[in-house]
């Protein structure tokens, strides 16, 4: 999957006062908080950050009501590192988030966690698959008392409610949580995935931007923002709230020859919008050009708060700047996203004007004579290198081993355009276009032959479509040039076995097991391999070890007594059938194997009993007990 942008708003009800309570003084109440992420904004596609090609009233109304942060940076630009950041108010490469599907560790203290302790009622509400808490973002929920993950088996072939939920949906669920929780502090988090490519803006913004579909979908989140600011005003729910809004990164739109983001770490996908309106509009219509980033929003929040900020955050509060600070702090961004490639991954410092990328080839931008990053000034000798090189040094050393300044692997600079032809073929994938996937990938196998990426999506391709001997061939090209990918091995294992090739099927899931020991689906499959192989012990070892993952798996349960049966040893099967029976009533193969296992003890009574069973079973007769 491939990296996204948001837009964040923050919206709390009134600001606790800071004043000292004492006999005779009422506490004030803990007032609501409201976080709005919009997805893949750029900063410069916003009305009040000077386009004046494109309409935001919400957020510009937010801002006029508020304080706007014209320099506000995202460490990352990737969609769930990126929201992780603002949801702990810590670098990626301290929270550990730095891809999809990594865990958020128990240790790092999260936004919600923070509230729910003062005694928020908490709910997050997410508009794209990528920020699941059950797949690709686990431990991002935890502290809410509501995720609204997405349903984990849809029937849809359409994105819509399978990967992707429009903003107004999004909010239409929000504001539904919130009229049935009406009293007490509340935290919401409400995630808006629209300007995420593909750009499909509904109508009627698909017409009026029919030729800046980017922008459409811009409008259109803006316009489920303003929807979600009406209700709450409706309920007297704003005017005494915190709202912040922020981007959690940009999009490339082609600058740098990268069209979406991920990869690089240029002002198009890290400068974001930051707007933070206090309570009762106590700073309002302030403009901030002092340089901040997105992980300073949890610590102002938790600030204003007066809730007591966890130890070893890499941001700080923005509160002094609510009040007139102007110092610039340095941004550092990081990606380890081009890892998945093959590519070194990249860091960055924004810092008295000037940027270095730390990559194979090192890039330096003089961002006052140069916004655009379009001019490389980096020199050894130049002074600016040894100060910024040190300042990288501590965020580099915090990067797995083997991974920061890795300059033995390929320049990203130099596959942006595989990357490009990589994302075409994942979305196509997404939006069940095979074709279309098939063609972009084929296309990078031209420029580069071994792309393992490449190898490996064409490989799953075969697979879906049921072609397992070209599945099995491009799988197995993707392992040779990258040997630890267990994904691949395993879906080599499934090719392997369904066009009968039982000793590549099992090296191909010994393999994957090696690198990734608890996947269950993978060890029940290399069982039934053994079993083909005529290896019954090894085939119980397997089955037995899956049951181990999981007690409850059925497959496992069977597979052994199949294995069991095998091996001569029909009474354990049996025994280790019989506590199925009752779940598994109306299997046919249950009873067809518990027929097997009778028979091989002799019962031939008991085992045309199970056989009548499944017979009728297939046959769907009523059962006769």
């Amino acid at each position: 999957m491939k990296v996204v942008r948001h837009f964040f708003v923050l919206c709390c009800m009134p600001l606790l006062a800071h004043s000292a309570t004492g006999p005779g003084t009422t506490k004030a109440p803990l007032p609501n908080v409201f976080l709005i992420t919009i997805d893949t904004l750029r900063a410069d596609h916003v009305h009040c950050y000077g386009d004046s090609n494109i309409e935001t009233p919400a957020i510009d109304a937010i801002a006029q009501g508020g304080v706007r942060f014209t320099h506000a940076f995202t460490p990352s630009p990737i969609t769930n590192s990126s929201h992780t950041s603002i949801l702990t108010g810590l670098m990626p490469s301290s929270h550990g988030v730095t891809d999809f599907a990594v865990p958020l560790g128990p240790s790092h203290a999260t936004w919600a966690e923070l509230l729910k302790a003062k005694g928020y009622h908490t709910a997050a509400f997410i508009g794209a698959v990528i920020l699941d808490s059950k797949s690709l973002s686990p431990g991002l929920d935890r502290g809410f008392d509501f995720y609204d993950n997405f349903p984990e088996h849809s029937e849809s072939k359409s994105r819509w409610g399978r990967v992707e939920r429009r903003g107004m949906d999004v909010v239409g669920r929000a504001e539904k949580w919130l009229s049935a929780h009406p009293s007490g502090p509340r935290f919401v988090w409400v995630h808006l995935y629209d300007p995420h490519d593909p750009y499909e803006p509904p109508l009627p913004y698909s017409q009026i931007y029919k030729d800046r579909l980017y922008d459409g979908e811009i409008v259109y989140a803006d316009s489920a923002l303003g929807n979600f600011v009406a209700y709450l005003k409706a309920h007297g729910w704003y005017e005494n709230a915190i709202v912040v809004v922020v981007g959690d990164h940009g999009e490339g739109l082609g600058e740098h020859g990268e069209d979406t983001h991920g990869i690089f770490l240029y002002d198009s996908t890290t400068h974001v919008p930051l707007i933070m309106k206090t309570s009762g509009h106590s700073a309002s219509s302030k403009v901030v050009d002092a340089q901040v980033r997105t992980i300073d929003v949890l610590p102002t929040v938790i600030d204003l708060l007066n809730i007591h900020a966890p130890a070893g955050l890499d941001g700080e509060s923005l509160k002094p700047y609510l009040s007139g600070a102007v110092k610039d702090r340095a941004a550092f961004a990081e990606t380890d996203y081009p890892l998945r490639f093959g590519w070194a991954p990249l860091r960055s410092v924004r810092a008295e004007g000037f940027k270095l990328i730390d990559a194979p080839r090192p890039e330096l931008y003089d961002l006052k004579n140069d916004p655009g990053e379009l001019k490389n000034a980096y020199a050894p000798d130049r002074k600016e290198i040894q100060k910024f090189s040190s300042m990288l040094a501590d965020l580099k050393a915090k990067a797995p081993q083997n991974v920061a300044g890795d300059s033995s692997l390929p320049d990203a600079k130099d596959k942006i355009q595989e990357q490009n032809l990589l994302h075409v073929a994942m979305m196509a994938s997404e939006d069940n276009r095979p074709e279309d996937a098939r063609r972009a990938l084929e296309k990078v196998l031209q420029a580069d032959a071994k792309s393992p990426t490449a190898l490996r999506q064409l490989g799953e391709l075969e697979l879906q479509s049921g072609d397992y001997s070209k599945a099995a061939e491009h799988l197995k090209s993707a392992r040779d040039v990258r040997p630890d990918d267990a994904t691949a091995a395993l879906y080599e294992g499934q090719a392997r076995e369904k066009i009968g090739d039982l000793a590549g099927a099992r090296d191909a899931l010994e393999t994957t097991l090696k690198l990734t020991p608890g996947q269950l689906q993978a060890r029940i499959l290399l069982g039934k391999v053994y079993l083909g192989l005529k290896d019954p012990k090894a085939a119980a070892d397997q089955f037995e070890a899956a049951s181990l993952l999981d007690p409850n798996s059925v497959g496992a349960q069977m597979g052994l007594a199949q294995a069991q049966i095998a091996d001569g040893n029909a009474a354990a099967a049996v025994d280790t059938l019989h506590p199925l029976s009752a779940s598994q009533e109306k299997n046919p193969e249950f009873w067809d194997l518990l027929a097997l296992g009778y028979k091989n003890l002799g019962k031939q009574e008991e085992a045309q009993r199970a056989e009548d069973r499944a017979k009728s079973l297939r046959e769907g007769k009523p059962q006769v007990r």
